[in-house]
């Protein structure tokens, strides 16, 4: 019934939070040195909140993280006196260390098993790439919010998915952590899905228990890690 596979990055294969807190403090340190005036007045709560004001304010660039983040340096540096212009090499600071992810422990050797089984895609709607995080032998692509010009949940990022991996929406299996991004928006595209609950992870996007009631027809795994999918699929 499964011909291939679709799976969600951040928080999925990897702890997203302590790889952007990193990322934000290689980006402090880039600016205490070429932009003094810009560090001194945004902190990282400061500019976090100048993010959430400029994604407000463009709403239509929300699934564009990366477009969102350079026009909140842009306007961080004009702000403070610096040359905007600065906003190219910080973004390239910051963007350099995200890639800097730690996986989890399971996800190597489960994707060794994923990929010998089927293909694997890449869905996402951060902005990490697949190449610098070490782990793009074991994909055939990626799709990505930036790339769609759509963000999950909407129905046209798992259907372009599922057009570059050329299988119908009920041929494919939805991979990610995030209940309503992951799990409702690919159930409601007509995807099979396993929703990723760590034990370890800090916070879990949804329900307490997966209620099964409303779930379109379709395979729904409810696991807690990558090696307990690939032996519910036989991998």
């Amino acid at each position: 019934m499964i011909a291939a596979l679709t799976l969600d990055l951040d928080d999925t294969l990897w702890p997203v939070v302590p790889t952007l807190l990193r990322a934000e403090a290689v980006l402090q340190d880039w600016l205490r040195t070429h932009a003094p005036a810009t560090a001194a007045a945004f902190d990282v709560p400061t500019l976090q909140r100048l993010r959430g004001d400029v994604a407000r304010r463009h709403p239509e660039l929300a699934h564009d993280l990366t477009t969102l983040r350079r026009i909140t340096l842009r306007e961080a540096l004009a702000t403070s006196g610096d040359d905007p212009a600065l906003a190219e090499p910080a973004f390239d600071v910051f963007f350099a260390e995200r890639q800097q992810v730690q996986w989890y422990g399971d996800v190597r050797p489960a994707l060794e098993r994923l990929a010998a089984r089927f293909p694997l895609l890449a869905l996402s709607n951060g902005n990490a790439e697949l190449a610098a995080t070490g782990l793009s032998a074991y994909f055939v692509g990626a799709v990505s919010a930036r790339s769609c010009g759509v963000a999950k949940p909407a129905a046209r990022i798992f259907e372009m998915a599922c057009a570059e991996l050329r299988c119908a929406a009920g041929q494919v299996m939805h991979v990610g952590d995030d209940w309503r991004l992951d799990v409702m928006g690919a159930r409601q595209a007509g995807l099979h899905t396993a929703w990723i609950r760590r034990p370890e992870a800090a916070l879990h996007h949804g329900p307490a228990s997966a209620a099964e009631d409303d779930a379109p027809p379709g395979k729904h795994l409810h696991l807690d890690d990558l090696l307990a999918l690939a032996d519910a699929l036989g991998a």
